[in-house]
């Protein structure tokens, strides 16, 4: 009989060597050291975590755990471990952008991972979570001041990395397709389909007054600006500013479209329709009543705003609302992703608004980010012709693989919301 540890006949086990330059990446290259007692105990609890799991994980020694499906494979066991034990799923992901482990399908393996989430850490170990997680820096609080270096160090990294895999409507948010599995070449029409129906759903036509909260390369803009709507589009981006004003320019729509370096919390004046795509991740908990009571302040009586989210199960958003992540030390600073629950208390709790209309497609977004993954793999050289170091596309891959992962799982989901502000309210 098969033990869930065993050797079996020796498979090819190639030892991916990643060189790492350590000004700029310290972490990756010189990782803080585990005690002896702290990495065996964290390989203790890896090893048992794993061979639960429909995976096959290979260790360079020519042991494997788990109980079949996906290969991961591991090249140093001890940096793996060790890494992991110090930085928790921190060093998990530095690990993976060191060259210490692989996976010949990385989104497969991340699948298994995601849909068995709350069961990798041992109970007991979960109620300990606040003696052994890293905790987010303060220097990440999205305040005005902190929102603005965040949004930065992810959008401002280079328009034309972005222009590499994203399509030509330069959209980095879910599509919406009419079948599965997506075609790259259909990708800009489900975005306008996308687009086209957050705008009608917020019932955006000829003279609306739209405020759109977080302008990305513009497009949504555009795209209202046709209608003959009037936007004010708000970013904290300043390369994505200046693409977008160059886009509305293009287009012929500079004279009913305004693009703002401003804080949402910033905003004046009142407005038909308010749109936000995928910016509430950047808020953070600390601020969702801020973020909400800015749709509600800029709203007229009547009016409707819009709002694409990412969302996850609330239990997993209470348990690591405080802890430091990977996605949040390498990709979105200051990041949160919310929870259906906790848009809805927020909401109830802090605005006028009401809740009319909620829909999820999340299997969009796994299509989604397959198709922005597998065009970021074939344009690796024109990325690194940019100036991007191998570390950096490694990092990329896993954001890439891990997110698409959490959408296949079901462990992440994409919202779109109708809020409304009734004019009977006012009325009284």
């Amino acid at each position: 009989m098969r033990t869930a540890e065993h050797r079996p006949a020796a498979e090819p086990q190639p030892v991916s060597a990643v060189a790492v330059e350590p000004t700029r990446w310290p972490d990756v290259a010189s990782p803080p050291a585990a005690s002896r007692t702290r990495a065996a105990v964290t390989a203790a609890v890896v090893r048992r975590a794993l061979h639960r799991l429909p995976l096959r994980v290979r260790f360079s020694d020519g042991t494997s755990l788990g109980k079949g499906g996906p290969a991961l494979d591991v090249h140093d066991p001890r940096a793996f471990h060790g890494r992991i034990g110090s930085q928790g799923l921190v060093g998990f992901g530095e690990s993976y952008m060191a060259g210490e482990w692989d996976a010949p399908n990385l989104v497969a393996a991340f699948t298994v991972l995601a849909a068995n989430a709350a069961e990798l850490i041992p109970a007991p170990l979960q109620r300990l979570r606040g003696l052994w997680a890293l905790r987010p820096p303060r220097a990440q609080r999205n305040t005005p001041d902190g929102a603005r270096t965040n949004i930065s160090r992810h959008y401002d990294l280079s328009n034309d990395l972005f222009a590499l895999f994203l399509d030509d409507t330069l959209t980095y948010s879910s599509a919406l397709f009419r079948s599965f599995p997506a075609d790259w070449e259909l990708l800009s029409a489900a975005q306008h389909r996308k687009i086209d129906r957050l705008l009608d759903i917020a019932d955006v036509r000829e003279g609306t007054r739209v405020l759109e909260i977080g302008t990305g390369w513009g497009e949504l803009a555009i795209r209202a600006a046709g209608r003959g709507a009037h936007v004010t589009s708000l970013t904290l981006s300043r390369e994505q500013r200046a693409l977008a004003r160059e886009r509305i320019a293009a287009a012929g729509l500079s004279d009913r479209v305004s693009v703002e370096l401003c804080d949402y919390r910033e905003a004046r004046g009142t407005y038909d329709a308010v749109v936000s795509v995928e910016m509430i991740e950047a808020v953070g908990a600390e601020f969702w009543p801020a973020y909400f009571r800015t749709l509600d302040a800029r709203l007229v009586p009547g009016g409707r705003a819009v709002v694409q989210a990412i969302t996850m199960p609330h239990e997993r958003m209470l348990a690591t609302r405080d802890t430091f992540t990977w996605i949040q030390k390498y990709i979105f600073p200051g990041g949160l992703l919310p929870s259906v629950e906790a848009v809805a208390e927020t909401v109830r709790d802090h605005t006028r608004l009401s809740i009319s209309r909620r829909d999820a497609y999340g299997a969009h977004y796994a299509e989604t980010l397959r198709l922005w993954r597998e065009r970021f793999t074939e344009r690796a050289d024109d990325v690194a012709a940019l100036g991007f170091d191998e570390t950096f596309r490694r990092m990329w891959t896993f954001y890439l693989a891990y997110s698409e992962a959490g959408f296949r799982s079901g462990y992440l989901d994409v919202q779109q919301y109708l809020f409304t502000k009734n004019k009977e309210d006012f009325a009284r």
